[in-house]
C-alpha cells in the first residue's frame, strides 16, 4: 500500500533521547507522516518557553518545522481521539502477541507507536493497540535503536 493513501501518523511514547526524537522527525518527513504525536516524557522540538530544543533540532535538521506535531500527556486519551477518527493503532514492539512486521495488513488511516528506548511500550498500552509488530532479530542483540526500528518498519509498511 502506498503512503499517499495511508495518511500515517507517528506516536512517540516516553522516549528519553532528544536525538532519537529528532531522527524520527526526519524519518517522518521522509515517509510522509502527516502528524507526529509526542506523549508523556518525550522531548518536543521546543521547550516550555517556546525556544528550540537544540538536541532535537540538531538531529531533525528542519523536519520539526515540516512535520506538524502535538504533545499529549496521556497516550490513552490520544488513542481515544485517533479511534474516533478511525485510525488503526499499530505498536512497533517485541512482545508475545507481536507479528512479523512484514506480515502486517493495514487499513487507512494508521497510527504507529514507538516506545521508550530501554523499557519499550508498557503492556497496558500494548493491549490497547490493534496490532503489535516486531522486526525479527538474527544477531546477538535483541533490538534496534528506536529511531532505526521506526525507519525500517515505516519504509517497509508504507511501501517506499
Amino acid at each position: 500500500m502506498k503512503s499517499k493513501t495511508v495518511q500515517p501518523v507517528l506516536i512517540l511514547h516516553d522516549l528519553r533521547s532528544a536525538e532519537n526524537v529528532g531522527s524520527l522527525f526526519r524519518t517522518a518527513d521522509a515517509v510522509g507522516v502527516t502528524r507526529l504525536y509526542l506523549s508523556s516524557i518525550t522531548p518536543s522540538p521546543v521547550d516550555r518557553f517556546g525556544r528550540p530544543q537544540s538536541k532535537v533540532t540538531k538531529s531533525a535538521l528542519g523536519a520539526e518545522l515540516s512535520v506538524p506535531w502535538e504533545q499529549y500527556d496521556s497516550i490513552l486519551d490520544l488513542f481515544k481521539k485517533l479511534r474516533s477518527e478511525h485510525y488503526q493503532i499499530i505498536a512497533i514492539e517485541q512482545s508475545e502477541q507481536s507479528i512479523d512486521y512484514k506480515n502486517l495488513q493495514i487499513t487507512t488511516p494508521v497510527a504507529f507507536v514507538l516506545g521508550n528506548e530501554v523499557d519499550g511500550i508498557p503492556q497496558k498500552i500494548l493491549t490497547e493497540c490493534d496490532v503489535v509488530v516486531e522486526i525479527p532479530m538474527r544477531g546477538t542483540k535483541e533490538s534496534l535503536n528506536v529511531s532505526v526500528a521506526g525507519g525500517v518498519v515505516l519504509f517497509r509498511i508504507l511501501d517506499l
